[in-house]
């Protein structure tokens, strides 16, 4: 299998450059009002996906009409009876940083040293252990203005690709191989309206990971609170004493969130609280906090420390009141791939009988698998070769591309004789 990904690693590369060029950045304001997708550029690209498809040879290619592409391959020879799998990736980048007008740069045998980038964002491998041991390694990076997109359209193209392949190589034996790649994923809506009525497969992967090897299968428990504070307006000429001002009382809120108890301050296995975003007026205020945990006993008492910190904000400010409106976004989906393993064993036979060592460590956050594990079809993720996701200093790893691309090629004839 590393021999045929390796014929096919232009195609991979081309693919992957073509699809960073392609704005895909989703928007959360208008995924969290159920407009899926969010931006104009998912469905943009899913249709071009859908296109190169058929262009194969793929008769079962459709996208819904809120942005997933799903299509559809039939069992390879003597696998008619092999439980079929479905493979997902997103379409959409992260909004935090500008996905616009993206200009890969392609550095080959990539020679050790710090690469600056556009602006003087720089990858310095003296502070990314990940990019000194890609040395060798045809390197793939934005111009340093926007990110690159390898999340996910790394893993994008490797689906497609081995799309590509198994349709070249007909003899190649393997299961009905089902294909969703899904808008929304950053916003957290991935799989909103995620067309489950289509599938025949119970299982499923998502290639949405980072460094070779990688394979993931737990993840945060993730919940978001919205605090709504009303306060008293008046003008501010005349506010003594019975102005109570809203923003002001955020701003309280946010101060009281546990500084050593963020983001930027945890790593491993310490979950968080996140201000997300802050908006409103003197009269009405809202915060928005990410919360997350491995553990669910300890996310209920985040939840709770939520509530009672708000309540204190309002304490002796008369007539003003808050709301906490508490939304489960995921679970960790530890428990649930333990019960059903037989897909997480099996890409893990793959990887090792292609010389890759896998590596298991828990997601600080939370992909379209966690979701569809919660809804019955165990998920685990696997790399892609991106990294630094969600920065101008992102960048991907042609060569672990290919690798992914070679274990998923292993892993769907494994798969294909699994007695599930």
């Amino acid at each position: 299998m590393t021999d045929l990904a390796r014929q096919f690693r232009r195609n991979l590369l081309e693919r992957f450059l073509r699809y960073a060029g392609v704005r895909t950045t989703s928007d959360t304001v208008r995924a969290d009002k159920g407009i899926v997708p969010s931006s104009p550029g998912e469905l943009e690209l899913a249709e071009i996906i859908a296109e190169e498809l058929r262009a194969l040879g793929i008769a079962e290619v459709a996208v819904t009409t809120h942005g997933y592409l799903c299509a559809r391959i039939p069992a390879g020879p003597g696998c008619a009876c092999g439980p079929p799998v479905c493979l997902l990736a997103h379409l959409d980048t992260v909004e935090t940083v500008s996905g616009a007008d993206v200009r890969p740069c392609v550095f080959e045998g990539y020679d050790g040293t710090a690469i600056t980038l556009e602006g003087g964002a720089a990858l310095d491998p003296a502070a990314d252990a990940e990019l000194a041991a890609a040395k060798g390694e045809t390197i793939i990076t934005s111009d340093g203005r926007t990110l690159l997109g390898a999340d996910d359209k790394a893993g994008v193209a490797e689906i497609v690709t081995l799309m590509e392949i198994l349709l070249a190589h007909r003899e190649i034996p393997h299961g009905e191989i089902e294909i969703i790649l899904s808008p929304d994923e950053e916003t957290g809506h991935g799989m909103d309206f995620v067309p489950t009525q289509w599938m025949h497969s119970r299982h499923c992967l998502t290639l949405d990971g980072s460094g070779l090897g990688e394979i993931e299968c737990e993840c945060f428990n993730a919940w978001k609170s919205r605090v709504v504070f009303t306060g008293v307006a008046r003008h501010t000429g005349t506010a003594r004493p019975a102005m109570v001002n809203a923003v002001s009382l955020a701003a309280d809120f946010v101060s009281l969130l546990p500084r050593h108890e963020s983001p930027e301050t945890t790593d491993g296995r310490q979950g968080f609280y996140a201000p997300h975003r802050v908006s409103g007026t003197m009269e009405d205020a809202e915060v928005t906090v990410l919360l997350r945990d491995f553990d669910a006993a300890a996310m209920e008492k985040r939840l709770k420390i939520v509530e009672q910190l708000a309540q204190a904000v309002i304490a002796g400010h008369t007539g003003s009141t808050v709301t906490v409106t508490h939304t489960r976004q995921y679970v960790n989906m530890r428990e649930s791939l333990e019960k059903q393993p037989v897909l997480l064993n099996c890409l893990v036979r793959a990887a090792k009988s292609l010389g890759v060592t896998p590596v298991f460590k828990p997601i600080r956050g939370g992909t379209d698998g966690s979701r569809l594990t919660e809804m019955g079809y165990p998920t685990p993720n696997m790399w892609t070769g991106g990294h630094n996701f969600h920065s101008p200093t992102e960048w991907a790893s042609l060569d672990q591309m290919e690798k992914a691309l070679a274990v998923l090629i292993e892993f769907v004839v494994q798969f294909a004789y699994e007695n599930i």
